[in-house]
């Protein structure tokens, strides 16, 4: 095989990783993304990034706020929700060790992927008004 035939089947290779790439990318909900507050993004592109660039990362993309990440990783995606929100707005609504089913019982959010938080928190619609909490008002 020349380079020259090497070259157009590696390019070819490259177009079909690429185009794999975005058919698996999924933009994030919009509660995904709205609901992280902004000192808590963490960075998901490059500087320069454009929007369409960063939906095919699978993050989100808001440029209104100067001086944070304006392509940044979205909330974990929930069952529902009512239940995508930052950690920190968690409110208990269990006990150490319950279950899933037991918390979905009381009408909870369970989500047991972070240690030291609640697992069984209530949703969003239950709490009232979405506000982003300091660390100093936990």
């Amino acid at each position: 095989m020349d380079a020259g035939a090497r070259c157009t089947w590696l390019l070819a290779a490259l177009f079909l990783l690429g185009l794999c790439a975005l058919v698996g990318a999924q933009k994030p909900d919009p509660c995904q993304c709205s609901r992280l507050s902004p000192k808590n993004r963490v960075n998901c592109g490059f500087p320069g990034i454009t929007s369409d660039q960063c939906f095919s990362a699978s993050c989100c993309f808001d440029s209104s706020i100067l001086g944070v990440p304006w392509c940044f990783k979205p909330l974990p995606k929930q069952e529902s929700e009512e239940c995508v929100m930052e950690v920190s707005a968690r409110k208990n609504c269990g006990y150490p060790g319950i279950s899933p089913q037991e918390c979905a019982s009381r009408k909870c959010c369970f989500s047991d992927t972070i240690p030291q938080v609640p697992w069984c928190f209530f949703p969003l619609s239950v709490q009232g008004n979405v506000r982003f909490l300091d660390k100093d008002d936990s």
